[in-house]
């Protein structure tokens, strides 16, 4: 991630603007030092332009991004680590890259663990809560897709047999993405049942 760069500009604020967009950040992200101050010289001669260094602010995004290009640098990946999206309260970043299966692991574990080192990390210091949402290379928006798919086809099954389904435990996200599911199928109601990595949701007909 780069985190200063050193721009000249015939102004300061045009020096300061660039490296902004260098950086891919908006100026309230930044820190800057002018280094040489525009001159305007005598009929162009002595001219010079503005000089100055600007520096990312540490912030909650900045210590996110930073903990995941360490960790896929550290574990020779070869991954490039991109903000999808980024709020006052939270931000998206999707790791991107050839055979980072060992990131995912089983049905997310490893992601999900990944996702929390860096929500500590970006949170480091913070008394309101930063909210940091980690995919890698959109692993969980595929997910998402195949488990909706579950609950519909589950749903269908509960519907024919008028019987209840129990699905495999799954982890709080995967959960709220089947109970979100189901309630836009008429006829049937879902409930979490278990503790702790044994929870998973039952999908029943509703009782007339």
């Amino acid at each position: 991630m780069l985190k200063q760069v050193t721009v000249s500009e015939k102004t300061v604020e045009q020096a300061v603007n660039s490296a902004c967009e260098q950086l891919g950040v908006g100026v309230d992200e930044v820190e800057y030092e002018v280094i040489e101050e525009p001159k305007r010289g005598i009929l162009g001669i002595g001219a010079s332009d503005a000089k100055v260094t600007v520096t990312l602010k540490e912030t909650p995004a900045t210590r996110a991004v930073e903990f995941l290009e360490n960790l896929v640098k550290n574990m020779d990946l070869e991954a490039e680590v991109v903000v999808t999206e980024k709020e006052e309260d939270g931000i998206s970043i999707n790791v991107n890259g050839d055979s980072l299966g060992l990131l995912i692991g089983r049905r997310g574990d490893v992601l999900d663990a990944i996702q929390y080192l860096t929500t500590i990390s970006a949170n480091l210091g913070k008394e309101d809560f930063y909210r940091v949402n980690v995919d890698i290379r959109g692993y969980r928006e595929k997910r998402a897709e195949t488990l909706r798919g579950v609950a519909r086809r589950m749903s269908e099954k509960v519907l024919k047999y008028k019987k209840s389904f129990a699905l495999e435990p799954m982890n709080a996200y995967e959960r709220r993405i089947i109970h979100a599911e189901c309630q836009n199928i008429e006829g049937v109601t879902t409930r979490s049942v278990g503790e702790g990595v044994d929870r998973k949701v039952i999908i029943s007909p509703v009782k007339k």
